[in-house]
């Protein structure tokens, strides 16, 4: 018997294949079974996933510097504040209140001993209780045995260091070296054990990278930002060797002595200073550099300070105006205000008015990269110096020196002239004095006023040509004018500070 094929579906099946139809239409469809009607069922729905490219986490690279970064207590002992006019605490003031005043049982020497107040030493002096000031900030392990990289402003003045990890314990620390020029310090872990460290990034970070801060904001502990480096070589002028790198990431109170990773788990600067006219994070922050950082920590570790070559002038940067005034192509390098009498370029025959183009080849662009140039040297280091000289190239051989505090300059030989010499043409009225040609007047609204000639200023050279009297200015004038400069170059003392001052010439 031949099996017949059914064009008949059980109800079973039937209602089966419904639903299914009416699930293909949509989580939105109607569902009719034996003359109910209802909605589907939020059952049947799947969660929101939306497929696009994901941001990178930072997780694992926080995961593993964080051990490496630690919070830095520092306490100082602060000197009381003597003044015998005002009311100090178990000072002359309130130890010598009526005895029937309402605060006198506070500062008499029974009743102030429980607060610290109005004891005495053995001289009879009122013994003022002692006051302790304490700050936070971040710092890092860049080494096993426990040598911490923090900011110099950080650990100022203090006489105790506590150095937290992230896990919450506390180790003593004692200060090993600093460095204020670039703000850097190093302390050392007491406690003999290994330590999670992290590296300086040996590669130069680029505009747009992704970074990450860890450190101790507001005393927050360990807390991470994250972020780009929003640009490099800033100049805050907070120092001579300034160079840092902006970033984006959250930077706030707290924070200055920590590092800003790569995603490498590479340090690439060391936080310093934020921008905020609040006080709080507006997304600009800067970071010292690893380049810089890692040089000043290694000496500091190794010697307890830092020793940087000298070349004894004060400089300045090149303007388009100085440029054209000496006969340079491009506004390129550092003039030279003046040598330091007795410095190592003095000795060399470095002069006032030399522009120096570049240190053993090395090309200058400015005064601030000049001046970490010659800071990486060591001293009694030998250095080519070029120079740019009365419209010709010149070399120098120069031994550096070591950096000193500070350096005077010569005074100026008297002059002997004492009327008023007005020179119309820029605005500045000039007359002699002892200790040179000074700026008596400078005009409102003149060319001089504009490129920033003040009264009591003296007039040092014109054209690199030494002046001490009026007529050593006005001849100078001339011999450009004769030669047909565009410019005549002023070199301008205020007080012991030198800068020089490009003045176009009037045409006609």
């Amino acid at each position: 018997m031949t099996a017949k094929s059914s064009s008949v579906t059980p109800l079973k099946n039937r209602t089966r294949a419904l639903l299914g139809g009416a699930l293909a239409l949509g989580l939105g469809g109607i569902v009719a079974t034996q003359g109910i009607v209802s909605p589907t069922t939020s059952a049947f729905a799947q969660a929101v996933r939306v497929e696009a490219p994901q941001a990178p986490s930072f997780a694992d690279v926080v995961e593993a510097v964080s051990p490496a970064v630690v919070s830095v207590r520092v306490e100082a002992r602060m000197q009381p504040a003597s003044n015998k006019n005002s009311f100090s605490f178990g000072g002359e003031g309130f130890d010598a209140l009526p005895d029937d005043h309402p605060l006198k049982r506070f500062f008499d020497r029974r009743g102030g001993r429980e607060f610290g107040f109005g004891q005495r030493r053995r001289d009879g002096q009122p013994k003022r209780p002692r006051r302790f000031g304490k700050s936070q900030g971040s710092g890092f392990f860049v080494s096993d045995d426990g040598y911490v990289v923090t900011n110099n402003h950080v650990i100022v003045n203090g006489s105790k260091f506590t150095v937290v990890m992230n896990d919450g314990t506390e180790l003593e620390a004692k200060l090993v070296g600093a460095d204020p020029k670039t703000d850097l310090a190093v302390l050392k872990v007491a406690k003999s054990q290994k330590f999670t460290y992290v590296d300086f990034a040996k590669k130069e970070t680029r505009i747009g990278d992704w970074v990450v801060a860890v450190g101790n904001p507001f005393g927050l502990g360990g807390t991470v930002t994250a972020g780009i480096v929003s640009a490099r070589g800033r100049d805050i002028r907070s120092g001579p060797y300034d160079d840092f790198i902006q970033i984006d990431a959250a930077v706030n109170k707290g924070n200055s002595g920590g590092p800003t990773f790569n995603l490498s788990g590479q340090v690439i600067g060391v936080n310093t200073a934020i921008f905020s006219p609040s006080g709080g994070n507006v997304g600009i922050a800067f970071a010292i550099p690893a380049s810089t950082a890692s040089a000043v920590v290694n000496e500091l570790i190794n010697d307890g300070t830092v020793t940087r070559g000298w070349l004894g002038v004060q400089i300045q940067n090149m303007t388009a105006d100085i440029a054209e005034s000496v006969g340079l192509a491009e506004a390129k390098g550092a003039i030279v205000s003046e040598p330091q009498k007795g410095s190592p370029a003095d000795k060399a025959g470095i002069r006032s008015g030399d522009v120096i183009t570049a240190v053993d080849g090395k090309k200058i662009k400015g005064s601030k990269e000049l001046a970490k140039l010659i800071a990486s040297y060591s001293p009694k280091e030998k250095a080519a110096i070029s120079i740019w000289r009365n419209g010709g190239a010149k070399e120098i051989i120069v031994e550096l020196g070591k950096l000193p505090g500070s350096q005077k300059v010569a005074a100026r030989a008297p002059s002997g002239e004492s009327e008023l010499v007005p020179l119309d043409t820029f605005g500045l009225t000039l007359k002699p004095t002892e200790d040179g040609v000074e700026i008596a007047a400078v005009e409102e609204g003149s060319l001089a006023a504009e490129k920033g000639f003040r009264k009591g200023s003296l007039i040092v050279s014109v054209n690199g040509t030494e002046v001490r009297s009026v007529r050593d200015v006005e001849d100078a004038l001339a011999d450009a004018v004769s030669a047909k400069r565009k410019a005549v170059l002023f070199q301008i003392r205020v007080g012991e500070n030198n800068r020089f001052v490009a003045l176009p010439v009037a045409k006609g």
